[in-house]
């Protein structure tokens, strides 16, 4: 049996939906009534505050996918503790590929070292999934897009090698399902680094209509971001940003190929699948 937590998100939804037919799966909730289920997929409630609460969404599970969103909170140790004392075997976690560059000290990687090492030292078997930024990301445009068709963002020239949140959902099944795995960290990228500018460029394509690049100042990047982030959250974001504008974000890693057996898939690809949240139709 396969818990995975964040099921109503981007990856922890597509491991879902990838996992095979034969493999009985719970999606850990907050609030069951709230995340749509069926067939063989089982919604069980799990709260990390509640220590019993996730023990029992956890009896009988034998790996699990962890995905965890408060940046420095204790998500991570309540889940792993639960976890060892519910016999899980092994927890393959959503991790970043920053955590690798010793350039990167903002909070939101220094809380994925955290966590990452948590883990193995837990006792579990372990695997870590270190992926560049999701190229998902890009759907926080669609709003402006759909109705200016513009693409605001900061530091537009420079590169990231982003990746679909669909293959690293396919490296995680592997990872949940088959042999070999336990013990290896892997870092996952697309198949090219690409700007917002090249992404604009790309989506205008997809979508058939032209689109404008505009450059966010500091300040404002920093103002829109606070809107949705608190603010040391938007400090770690603000000197990530200035990482990938110095390069740091820009290199392409093969494990995904070599994992699955074919190519990542690029911007275009993605884009040309999610047309409908850029159009609205």
């Amino acid at each position: 049996m396969v818990l995975v937590t964040g099921g109503s998100g981007t990856v922890g939804g597509e491991v879902v939906r990838r996992l095979p037919a034969g493999v009985e799966v719970r999606v850990l909730a907050r609030d069951p009534a709230r995340v749509a289920a069926g067939g063989r997929v089982r919604v069980v409630r799990g709260d990390y505050g509640d220590a019993a609460s996730l023990r029992a969404a956890l009896r009988g599970v034998r790996r699990a996918f962890l995905v965890t969103t408060v940046v420095g909170g204790d998500q991570d140790a309540c889940f792993v503790r639960a976890a060892a004392d519910a016999g899980v075997e092994h927890v393959v976690k959503l991790s970043a590929a920053a955590v690798e560059d010793a350039g990167a000290d903002d909070l939101i990687t220094c809380w994925q070292r955290e966590s990452e090492e948590l883990l193995r030292s837990s006792g579990l078997a372990w695997t870590l999934l270190r992926p560049r930024s999701f190229m998902s990301n890009s759907l926080g445009w669609a709003a402006e897009v759909r109705a200016e068709g513009v693409v605001r963002d900061l530091y537009g020239a420079s590169l990231n090698a982003c990746v679909d949140p669909g293959d690293v959902a396919e490296v995680a099944v592997r990872a949940l399902t088959g042999p070999g795995h336990a013990g290896r960290a892997y870092v996952l990228t697309g198949p090219e680094a690409v700007s917002a500018v090249q992404r604009t460029a790309r989506l205008s394509c997809v979508l058939g209509r032209p689109l404008r690049f505009e450059e966010l100042g500091w300040e404002e990047a920093r103002a829109r971001w606070g809107r949705r982030y608190p603010p040391a959250v938007v400090e770690a974001l603000l000197r990530s940003a200035v990482r990938q504008r110095e390069g740091a974000k820009a290199g392409v890693d093969g494990t995904f190929a070599r994992l699955v057996g074919r190519p990542a898939r690029s911007f275009g690809q993605w884009a040309a699948g999610h047309v409908a949240g850029f159009s609205g139709r």
